[in-house]
């Protein structure tokens, strides 16, 4: 039953990393309804999302190693400081610090406090309609090549906001980034760039630390599947999502925040889950 878990959680981590709705909400959600009946852990997420980040990495590789290149000849003094690619490599650097020093930080409340349920289902909510309103007040006339390091590091803060679940890294970022003007495609596009070295750090990170160690319910093995799963399923939803948001606004995804949050707190105020 485990494996056939891990293929679940896979499936949910691929489908919802990438939309506005907190795959680790989902994942410490869908944990409390599966037979075991429990959370996956802060470890198995980090990990799995090595699968879904690496979704990204070939969805974008063109413009990826277009940043990278130029990047390395700026540092070099090969190419110009100036270059859009090459400033752009500067501002997932800078934008990723915060959640690097938070996440450093707030190690244990992120492995424990912040995954009560009771919280995720507020910040579910919260940052519902939070999005909502960015996305119905934002002027959304500001392409990514007018980011600068401000907006760089205002999006790096939303995305530390994600530590805790029901947050939404996208959901965060994209919130900022509607609030500051930029069009709904710019934001979720600098968003998935911007996710890359922090997601490849913590699941490192963690999956360097779970050799030998079974931390969680999950073996390596059952890990490693979810995380091949969610790699797979990740790579279809972000294309869609990108053709999606280019023509239609966040309600969709608003609506189905208050609900899920609504339906948590129901389940939690019965007893029916453990917060």
């Amino acid at each position: 039953m485990l494996w056939i878990e891990a293929i679940i959680l896979g499936l949910v981590q691929g489908l919802t990393e990438f939309l506005p709705i907190s795959s680790s909400a989902h994942l410490r959600i869908v944990g409390e309804f599966l037979p075991g009946a429990q959370d996956p852990g802060a470890g198995f997420t980090a990990i799995t999302q090595l699968g879904t980040e690496a979704a990204v990495l070939v969805f974008f590789w063109r413009d990826i190693v277009r940043i990278l290149t130029a990047w390395f000849r700026a540092v070099l003094g090969r190419g110009s400081h100036n270059d859009p690619d090459a400033r752009m490599g500067w501002l997932i650097i800078v934008g990723t610090i915060p959640i690097v020093v938070l996440g450093l930080l707030l190690e244990d409340y992120i492995m424990s406090t912040f995954r009560s349920l009771w919280l995720v289902a507020t910040m579910l909510i919260a940052f519902g309609i939070l999005l909502g309103f960015a996305d119905h007040i934002g002027t959304q006339r500001k392409p990514l090549e007018r980011l600068s390091i401000r907006d760089g590091i205002i999006f790096g803060f939303a995305q530390a906001m994600a530590l805790i679940p029901g947050v939404s890294r996208s959901g965060g970022t994209i919130t900022a980034g509607l609030l500051m003007g930029y069009t709904r495609e710019a934001a979720a596009r600098y968003s998935f760039l911007l996710a890359i070295p922090a997601v490849f750090g913590s699941g490192l990170y963690k999956l360097a630390g779970a050799f030998g160690v079974q931390s969680g319910p999950y073996t390596m093995g059952q890990t490693i599947l979810a995380t091949a799963v969610g790699f797979v399923v990740a790579y279809v939803i972000i294309g869609w999502f990108l053709a999606y948001v280019s023509r239609n606004s966040y309600n969709l995804f608003v609506g189905y925040r208050i609900l899920l949050g609504l339906f948590l707190y129901i389940m939690l105020s019965f007893g029916i889950i453990n917060a």
